[in-house]
């Protein structure tokens, strides 16, 4: 299991730097917009991509 723990954090590094080194401009004004939400949509972004992951998990 801390082989495959490793393994998915590695790939998680891996798809989080492709936007900062293939289009930081782009990436920048996101990040901005981002940090303009309120507390609740950053929370509600955060629950929907963890339903996603837990979604792509099990199946």
């Amino acid at each position: 299991m801390s082989e495959t723990f490793w393994l998915a954090l590695a790939l998680v590094f891996i798809l989080e730097g492709f936007m900062p080194f293939l289009f930081p401009k782009q990436w920048k004004e996101t990040f901005l917009k981002i940090a303009s939400l309120t507390e609740g949509q950053i929370r509600f972004v955060g629950l929907v991509a963890i339903l996603i992951g837990i979604t792509l998990f099990l199946f």
